[in-house]
């Protein structure tokens, strides 16, 4: 597993000085036998049942790390790594392309990107947030990832009626470092469309997303001409959240500050995160949106 969590690491292109302190700290794990014998339960877990408890599985392999003295956010991004082999088997034998796979394992390095930025070291402190790939019902398809879920709520009007079983594709961006054009976007809405139609069997195609990207507020404040605003255009806006208390902890998302500080230090070096820390210091309060739109077959 060492050679293939090295071979990997080098094919998503992680950077090389990343890949020299998570293998290093793979090693120490399987350097340790009862370390060892625990990391490779989850290993073997998973390859079992894709859709095992994963809370159980990520605590168990970051106790794994620990006992060796490695941090859980890398034991937590290396137990992925490691899951993604067979990951890739089961893309073959649902016969998805290897592409999408691909696509959909980047967002490790996307996570350890954000980890290092955030937190000052190589790992993943929202490694939660993987499982969804791992159990095939989240795909990174074009510049997007889509979900593919019951809506788990009521909605309806002139052109929607959605109830809890309602299945819907959600839609999260991930922080690649690359354009967000509306080109970009569009072509990742047609390779959703063509993936999921044949799952949907001729149910309506409903895109959702909720995201601090489409907090009503931000509408105004938000460059006219920005990819961002262009994003929120996509959607129409059913429900928000209103951060009522102030305290802005996804801070960590737009500005890298691992807790909410002096808004005078959050940088300024984009037009988002200028016009953001305009708005928190003229007194305006954070939240999040909830949009939704339809797409023919």
């Amino acid at each position: 597993m060492r050679n293939y969590a090295l071979k990997v690491m080098r094919e998503l292109e992680f950077d090389k000085e990343a890949i020299d302190a998570l293998y290093a700290d793979l090693e120490a794990i399987y350097n340790d036998e009862n370390a060892k014998k625990e990391f490779e339960e989850c290993i073997r877990a998973y390859e079992e049942n894709i859709n095992l408890d994963y809370g159980w599985l990520l605590t168990k392999a970051e106790k794994a790390g620990e006992s060796v003295g490695v941090h859980k956010y890398s034991a937590g991004l290396l137990l992925f790594v490691c899951l993604s082999k067979h990951l890739k088997e089961m893309y073959k034998k649902e016969g998805i392309d290897e592409k999408i796979w691909y696509n959909s394992m980047l967002d490790l390095k996307w996570k350890l990107w954000e980890c290092m930025a955030v937190k000052k070291m190589y790992g993943s402190f929202v490694a939660w947030w993987f499982p969804g790939f791992f159990n095939m019902t989240r795909f990174a398809l074009g510049r997007l990832q889509f979900d593919f879920a019951k809506y788990g709520n009521t909605y309806s009007d002139e052109e929607f009626d959605l109830k809890p079983d309602t299945m819907i594709i959600g839609v999260h961006i991930p922080r690649t470092m690359t354009p967000f054009d509306k080109a970009s976007r569009d072509d990742a809405y047609a390779q959703a469309k063509a993936f999921f139609a044949p799952k949907l069997n001729g149910a309506p195609m409903v895109f959702t997303c909720y995201s601090w990207l489409l907090y009503p507020a931000y509408r105004d404040i938000i460059p006219e001409k920005s990819n961002t605003r262009s994003f929120m255009d996509d959607f129409k806006i059913i429900g928000q959240y209103d951060d009522k208390e102030g305290e802005y902890n996804d801070a960590w998302r737009l500005f890298d500050m691992d807790q909410p500080k002096d808004l005078n230090e959050y940088p300024e070096n984009t037009s988002l995160r200028r016009a953001i820390k305009k708005y928190l210091i003229d007194g305006g309060r954070t939240g999040e949106g909830l949009g939704i739109f339809k797409m023919e077959y």
